[in-house]
Parts: structure tokens; sequence; C-alpha cells
């Protein structure tokens, strides 16, 4: 009896270690870094809100960037490409949207298995996660080192809601979508800011979704510039870095990716800030925030392609 009590604790034990270690290298860059990382609790809609800032190393003051994670919550990846935004100059702040879902109450890194992060994160009503994105936009571009420019960069699950975020956040000055689907049709008027697409070339279930989001864009009059890399899959930002990765062409998209996405960045960072008024599109009312979803299997969007 004692020895098969030891046996569950270990696997317990295990589970949750192998979730917390599962990108060791993404953990020890970001422990290499010289930036000053940090922890703060927010509010949003009255619920907590944790989420990690990086702060870059410069003189004057500078863009903030609402950074979306993928489906896997704030992994140490997403931490990590936090940091690598904040060394190219901006401040940047990731929610972790499994705020008090986890067991205790805790968040991403409470949760024993990634397969339970994913269907966590799967599960999440849009008007909550919206609601998230705000509470993080409103702290990080009140901070006395920002300038009050604002961008959202997301990446697969977080890269369709940084391209909805582009619907409800009216001083939103650009967002960036990494392979990522597209919100719905009837949406789309209501954008403000320039869309960046980026896409993998063997990543044929979201690049279906591309023709008809630049024809429904561009009837709605708004700015939408997709790029897609050869010989990419899907993922590359996070794959390309990644030192278990075999696919050359995941690196190349992620070394471009990186540096047209600072590029964009740059031009956003000289020009002027939208005034801040009338911030938000209105959303509709959340429904209970589930965390049991309804999976049958693992994926990594929400493919609500309502609309298109």
């Amino acid at each position: 009896m004692r020895l098969r009590a030891f046996a569950l604790a270990a696997s317990i034990l295990f589970g949750t270690t192998a979730a917390a270690h599962a990108q060791d290298w993404a953990v020890k860059r970001l422990d290499a870094s010289p930036r000053h990382h940090e922890y703060v609790k927010l509010q949003a809609n009255g619920k907590p809100l944790d989420a990690f800032v990086v702060y870059p190393e410069v003189k004057t003051k500078a863009t903030s960037i609402v950074l979306i994670p993928e489906i896997f919550g704030l992994s140490g990846w997403a931490k990590s490409m936090a940091d690598d935004l904040a060394a190219a100059g901006y401040i940047v702040i990731a929610p972790d949207v499994l705020t008090g879902m986890g067991p205790n109450g805790g968040g991403t890194d409470s949760f024993p298995s990634q397969d339970q992060v994913t269907k966590s994160v799967s599960g999440l009503d849009n008007a909550v996660v919206m609601a998230d994105l705000d509470a993080v936009a409103d702290y990080v571009t009140k901070l006395p080192a920002a300038n009050g420019k604002l961008a959202s960069v997301g990446f697969c699950w977080g890269g369709g809601k940084s391209f909805a975020f582009a619907t409800h956040r009216k001083d939103l000055n650009a967002a960036f979508v990494f392979y990522g689907p597209p919100p719905a049709t009837a949406d789309m008027a209501a954008i403000n800011a320039p869309v960046f697409g980026f896409y993998g070339g063997n990543d044929a279930r979201i690049d279906a979704t591309i023709p008809a989001t630049i024809e429904a864009m561009k009837a709605a009059g708004k700015k939408y510039d997709p790029v897609t890399y050869d010989g990419a899959g899907h993922g590359f930002m996070r794959a390309g870095v990644d030192p278990t990765n075999t696919v050359e062409g995941n690196k190349t998209a992620r070394e471009q990716g990186f540096a047209r996405l600072t590029t964009e960045l740059a031009k956003l960072n000289a020009g002027p800030a939208k005034k801040r008024s009338s911030l938000r599109t209105p959303a509709p009312a959340p429904a209970k925030r589930v965390v049991t979803a309804k999976v049958t299997t693992t994926q990594c969007h929400d493919m609500d392609m309502a609309g298109m």
C-alpha cells in the first residue's frame, strides 16, 4: 500500500514537473536576460489577472506591446518571446489567461499537463479574453515609461485573438497575427489598425483562410498585409528557436518574421499615438467562464469562421 501511494505521488509529481519544464531551453534563455522582468496582479472585469511584464533598456519612452501567447498559455517560450521583443526596445506585457483556473486557484504553471492547459484555453469565452486584453493594455499604456502607442502581437490561438482585439480596441495602433484565424467578416468593419499576418507555407489549415480574409478586409477598407514563409510549419516562431527543431524553414521563417515584426514596430514607434477616446467596441456579455472545455481533440485555434 505504501509503495502504491509512493508511486502515485511520484506520477503526479512527474506530470507536474514535465508540464512545468517542457520548455527548459526557453526558461534558460529568459534567465540569461539582463532586462527587468516582473509579475503584476491586475483586475479584469472584477476577476484577478496575472501578467508578465518586461522592460526594454532604452533612454526614451517606449511603445507598449500586448503579447498574446499560444494555446499553451503563459509558457516559458511566451515569456522568452516577450523578452526578445523588449530587447528590440518595447515594453511587453503578456497575460496569463488561465489565472485562477488551475489547481488550487493557480494559473498556467499549476496545470499538471499541457493537454489540460490547451483544453482550458480552448474553452475561454472571447468576451472574457477581450476583457483580459483590455486590462493589460490599460495597465501597460499608462506606465510612466510608455509613450502611449499600443500594438498586439499574438501567436497561434493568440494570433486569432490579436486579430479579434483589433476589432475591439479603438486605440490599437497595429495588430500582428502569427498563424492565427481571422475574426468574422462582419466584425472587420470595426478595425481601426493595420493588421499584419505571418504564416507558414506548410500550414494549409490556417493558410486556407488567407484568400477570403484578403477579400473581406479589402471590402471593409482595412489594411491587411499577409506574408507566407515557404518551408515553415505552424508555430515557426517557437519552433525556429527550439534546439530540437529539425526543419530549416522554421528557423528561416523565425528570423525573417522577427525582422519584419520589429521593422513594422519601429515605424509605429516613430509615429503618433492614437487619441484615447472610446477605446473599445462593446462586447456581448461573456458566457460563464469554461474551465473544462468540451473538446474531443487538441486544437491550436478557435476555428470559428462565421461570416467568412
